[in-house]
């Protein structure tokens, strides 16, 4: 037997490390804008059935079937959340001035509902009457918790308004995606049946499925949940209808999120003096806006994957972290993916979702 390598098998080695040098290469030429493009990708992965019925309708004409479905992505997505940005910076920057004033003056006192605590409202009015009182300590402490809040929530804002940049970016990129679709999709289904064989099919069906379940249940939950909001805002009286709905829609995103929003509002309602009101914002917040992740999100993903509690948070965090605002959608969407793969190939896959896939 001939000890020497065989000359086709070293020619295999090299056109390897060929290709994952160039492909590394690739990554790092597009590394600043792998943010929009994945997200482009997952939002054109879901939403490609419409573009498709689209397309039947302008008669095969991708141009200006794509040209639509970008237009409607930026009036429905992008140009509210510029505004809100907007929006959000300047109301952010009035309200902390008009709360350095009323400290200033010592206009800042405790509303009448927190002396109605049970047990400790005396107590607690008091200690906040005293701590208005005495101008310094006032001033102490809202050196250390207006300020730092001050620069979280401006963080917050200008970490939308980059989202929105991001987006823009994503928009352009799914023009191209949506018009060069089939041939991107044959040369990805190509590329795949020589990496994995007979398997690629079955693959490239739970990536999309995957993607699509996960982007419905985390758009359509959010939009829910948005739209109950400025629902409950506008019976009880709320200012900022707009800015909190798309707060909200946001904040959905995250895992406990929207109580935060609408516990807000509902504090503001208290110290209004608007006790039935704050108890109705509570009531609705709690039962309608949250209650509607409890049965928006799995009927639609109910065809994707049932991705864990602690992989939703890691991937919203982590997807924060690594791609700004538009790491919410991706960083679940990603994890997801991998999740159903893995579960995929260990044959550990939810026997519910096995069920519906089989119906």
């Amino acid at each position: 037997m001939d000890p020497r390598p065989h000359p086709a098998r070293g020619r295999n080695y090299a056109r390897a490390a060929a290709i994952l040098l160039l492909t590394l290469g690739c990554l790092y030429v597009l590394r600043p804008f792998l943010a929009a493009i994945l997200f482009a990708a997952a939002v054109v992965i879901s939403s490609w059935p419409l573009y498709l019925r689209l397309l039947q309708h302008m008669r095969g004409r991708r141009t200006p079937a794509a040209l639509t479905m970008t237009l409607s992505l930026t009036l429905l997505v992008i140009i509210p959340l510029a505004l809100v940005a907007w929006n959000l910076a300047d109301n952010i920057a009035g309200a902390f001035e008009q709360v350095k004033a009323a400290l200033n003056h010592g206009e800042l006192l405790p509303p009448q509902w927190v002396r109605d605590i049970p047990l400790l409202g005396e107590q607690i009015d008091a200690y906040l009457r005293q701590l208005v009182a005495s101008r310094d300590s006032m001033m102490e402490l809202a050196q250390r918790l207006v300020e730092p809040a001050r620069r979280a929530l401006l963080a917050g804002g200008l970490m939308l308004g980059t989202g929105v940049v991001q987006l823009s970016l994503a928009a352009f990129v799914s023009f191209f995606f949506y018009r060069d679709g089939a041939a991107l999709n044959a040369v990805i289904a190509a590329a795949t049946r020589r990496i994995m064989g007979e398997e690629a099919e079955a693959v490239s069906g739970i990536v999309s499925q995957t993607v699509r379940g996960v982007m419905y249940g985390l758009l359509g939950t959010a939009l829910a949940q948005g739209l109950v909001a400025a629902l409950g805002f506008a019976i009880a009286g709320v200012p900022a209808i707009l800015l909190l709905s798309v707060l909200v829609f946001v904040s959905s995103l995250i895992p406990l999120g929207p109580p935060v929003i609408w516990g807000g509002a509902a504090l503001w309602l208290f110290y209004q003096g608007s006790t039935g009101w704050g108890v109705f914002m509570l009531v609705w917040g709690f039962f309608v806006i949250s209650g509607v992740d409890n049965v928006v999100r799995p009927m639609l993903i109910s065809r994707g994957s049932s991705l864990p509690f602690l992989l939703t948070l890691l991937g919203v965090l982590g997807g924060v972290i690594a791609f700004g605002f538009v790491g919410l959608f991706i960083g679940p969407t990603l994890l997801a993916v991998g999740y159903s793969l893995m579960s995929g190939w260990t044959h550990t896959r939810d026997p519910i979702v096995k069920q519906k896939e089989q119906l």
